[in-house]
């Protein structure tokens, strides 16, 4: 059976998106290794989040797809020491029905175009699990590069996971004092 055609629209994220992203996410925690949380968050505790993120300058954007989300992506403070302020790390969770559609690419791709615009200077992938070879995969062609592994740094599910950290450069990188950060 041929498929048609899957058009999909990336945007910034609205409030109104957050009771759709809280389900994706609630998805995803309670049976992925992707998010070490245990247990899912409500849509107040996602609207806090969000609104740190907008109150921040950070990037979010909602995947589309015929009137419903696909998937989110955001790029939030990789650590809270001021030193790290031009350093964001990565967030991309997707419904099942929309894995391996090339929706993570998009919104990845968008995510990184904005960071860089934004000022922002490196990228930060933290994936959960190293048997996530579908997270692995979309950031190394994304231009992430392995930096390490925190091995059983987790306990989820009854079992050990590990944490591995990528990495990519946005603009400059490191080659270049940055300026500071302009909210986008």
């Amino acid at each position: 059976m041929i498929e048609p055609p899957f058009s999909v629209d990336i945007r910034p994220t609205t409030p109104a998106d957050l009771p759709a992203i809280t389900a994706v996410y609630g998805e995803a925690v309670r049976t992925g290794t992707a998010t070490f949380e245990l247990d899912p968050p409500d849509l107040a505790e996602m609207t806090a989040r969000f609104d740190v993120l907008m109150r921040g300058g950070f990037p979010y954007f909602v995947a589309v797809s015929n009137g419903a989300i696909a998937g989110y992506a955001y790029a939030g403070s990789y650590r809270a020491r001021p030193a790290y302020r031009f350093t964001v790390e990565d967030s991309i969770y997707l419904a099942p029905w929309a894995q391996r559609r090339g929706i993570g690419s998009k919104l990845l791709t968008r995510l990184v175009d904005e960071a860089t615009t934004r000022g922002f200077r490196q990228m930060i992938a933290v994936i959960g699990d190293s048997a996530n070879a579908g997270s692995i995969g979309l950031h190394t062609r994304a231009g992430f590069a392995m930096t390490g592994t925190f091995y059983a740094a987790g306990f989820k599910f009854g079992r050990w996971l590990d944490s591995v950290l990528m990495q990519r450069e946005l603009g400059d990188g490191g080659n270049s004092v940055p300026e500071e950060l302009s909210a986008g």
